[in-house]
């Protein structure tokens, strides 16, 4: 799992899973996988989103591995990985980049951990208000 390999020790709080359709906003302090539809932004702490899976909104969090379909911006405060079925329709906002053979990305990224700004993703995951990084 990703937050193993990174040596993250935070929980899988949130499963979304196939065949689920949700709308709006969802926060965790923990790890969120999406397997179903989600049709608003994530934030938090880890974000999994599997093979089947399509995010029609933003991503914001500390890690993100993507194998599944994400139309928004991702901003990643550590890393993120596009995996070989992973499609990424937004700009991408990271530290540290891995896009597989196969994969497809279609915006910009800005890779620059000073310009990020791993604070900026801590303030959006204590705000009680729908994320946003600028």
């Amino acid at each position: 799992m990703i937050g193993k390999k990174e040596g993250l020790s935070s929980p899988m709080e949130t499963v979304i899973g196939a065949g689920t359709r949700f709308q709006g906003n969802i926060r965790s302090k923990g790890f969120v996988r999406v397997d179903g539809v989600v049709e608003g932004g994530l934030c938090a702490e880890g974000v999994i989103v599997g093979e089947k899976a399509d995010v029609t909104g933003d991503v914001i969090a500390k890690m993100v591995f993507i194998a599944g379909k994400v139309t928004g911006n991702v901003t990643a405060a550590h890393s993120l990985e596009i995996q070989p079925k992973g499609q990424v329709r937004g700009d991408l906002r990271t530290a540290q980049v891995s896009i597989a053979d196969g994969a497809f990305f279609e915006g910009h990224c800005l890779m620059n951990a000073e310009k990020i700004g791993a604070l900026d993703v801590e303030k959006a995951l204590s705000q009680t208000t729908a994320p946003s990084i600028s």
